[in-house]
């Protein structure tokens, strides 16, 4: 028993099947270059095993332990740490036999294929997960995890990945990143300049994270000229360690282009704790602005995420703390919303604007028409809710016609589960080819086209996008 089916996500009709199979059997073994993630560069400094099963699949895994959730099962069952280090789970193997249990609520789902994807290619299980397998998969897994060969740079290896980036605040001191420079390993870990705390009026501790910035760089952060200098050096900081982007999670996609005078008036207001909701979005649009002229510069791509009402529960916030399940698209205005920061540095050819969305009803009517035209921007693939086979396609199908394949960026991965890397660069590679493969067949791509545009998809792109 196989728990993959070799066509999964491929055309159903024969002749469109059999071409998507021979393009994706170009691609399926290309490296990975994985843009932009969160998975923790300390896995790749210490090269330590992962501790067992459940903290490798469950526990840290938002796409896995919010579907629990939503059947009322309690995130301290399944060894979520809370904020006061009250009581949790700790047991992996009782939060793996939960997890087992529960199997069937990710029947199709994606985080199902990339489970089974794990499961089947990385430990070699033939059946699938469920009460009655349970300590069968946690013993083998977890003896396999004891070995050398699944350490973290092992399998960093293993799964051919040339560069991966991690997301990481612009408060962090960056030591992992420099053990791993330091140790002579070979693998590719660079960082990604992460701001949202010291831009984000909102954020936790937002003044007490500005005078740590200043801390950092040495600058007068209680000033605007000050502060942007320190966000000058900490960039300086990150690309001497590799870093390529700047990645900026917004609640919103507005940008601000106003005057240093008037930008310094509103970073006093927001610094001293007075500013409005609107004041403090002015704020966060007014940086994106900024950090695209510094990447004017330093050549950092700027990578825009918005749309996301993060943190929806409040309960969960307080007792779990950020990034635990409960974010949640919201509408999202990019036409007006870009504009200052479009009008400002849009056309030129030296910015690059990646553009994400939660919003997929704004692909084609938005999108796609600002990234068909704007040399600056270029749109990042489906993200987040809408990372799935579905998801993908409909991208592909929505923003085509008007940016075409070379306005947009490949594929990336965007996930703190590591073995899910492989799992999801599979996942789009196939998608891909299948959509070339009706484009071949209805006579709107030639078949030689199809050939250069899936391996551009699944690796050219993403290297080019990024600059890695």
């Amino acid at each position: 028993m196989s728990l993959l089916n070799p066509d999964r996500l491929l055309p159903l009709e024969s002749s469109a099947r059999g071409l998507a199979r021979a393009l994706y059997d170009t691609v399926a073994t290309l490296p990975i270059i994985s843009p932009h993630g969160h998975t923790n560069p300390k896995w790749y400094a210490t090269d330590e095993a992962f501790p067992d099963p459940a903290q490798l699949f469950v526990t840290p895994d938002h796409y896995v332990f919010r579907m629990l959730c939503s059947q009322g099962i309690a995130l301290t069952d399944l060894g979520v740490p809370r904020v006061d280090g009250g009581p949790t789970e700790t047991d992996g193997r009782k939060i793996w036999r939960l997890f087992a249990q529960n199997y069937h609520l990710f029947r199709g789902t994606p985080s199902r294929l990339w489970l089974d994807h794990a499961f089947e290619t990385v430990f070699g299980f033939d059946q699938r997960l469920s009460a009655a397998t349970a300590d069968d998969y946690y013993d083998r897994i977890d003896a396999a995890l004891k070995t050398p060969a699944f350490r973290p740079r092992a399998l960093f290896e293993r799964f051919n990945i040339e560069v991966i980036s991690t997301t990481d605040s612009a408060l962090d001191d960056l030591s992992w990143h420099k053990m791993i420079r330091e140790s002579g390993w070979q693998g590719r870990v660079v960082p990604a300049y992460r701001p949202d705390a010291v831009v984000d009026p909102d954020f936790a501790g937002f003044s007490q994270n500005i005078a740590r910035l200043g801390e950092l760089t040495g600058e007068d952060t209680a000033t605007w000229a000050g502060y942007l200098s320190a966000h000058r050096k900490r960039r300086e900081a990150f690309i001497q360690l590799g870093c390529t982007s700047s990645d900026h999670g917004h609640a919103t996609a507005r940008t601000e282009d106003l005057s240093q005078d008037q930008a310094a008036a509103l970073f006093e207001k927001v610094l001293s704790g007075a500013a409005s909701a609107d004041e403090a979005d002015a704020f966060r649009g007014q940086m994106l602005t900024e950090m695209a002229r510094m990447s004017l510069d330093d050549g950092l791509v700027l990578q825009i995420h918005p749309g996301s009402r993060r943190n929806h529960s409040g309960g969960v916030m307080s007792m779990f703390g950020r990034d635990k399940g409960f974010d949640i698209p919201g509408r999202t205005d990019y036409v007006a919303a870009l504009r200052p920061l479009l009008n400002a540095v849009g056309m030129d050819p030296r910015l690059t604007v990646i553009l994400f969305t939660l919003d997929e009803t704004s692909y084609a009517r938005e999108l796609a028409p600002l990234a068909g035209v704007y040399p600056a921007l270029k749109l990042g693939p489906a993200w987040w809710f809408h990372d799935s086979a579905e998801g993908m396609r409909r991208f592909r199908e929505a923003t085509t016609e008007t940016a075409g394949f070379y306005n947009t960026v490949g594929f990336n991965d965007d996930t703190r589960a590591y073995l899910s890397i492989p799992a999801r660069h599979d996942v789009a590679r196939r998608v891909d080819c299948a959509y070339l493969a009706t484009l071949v067949q209805s006579g709107r791509l030639a078949e030689d086209e199809a050939y250069e545009v899936a391996h551009d998809l699944a690796y050219r792109l993403a290297k080019l996008a990024y600059r890695l």
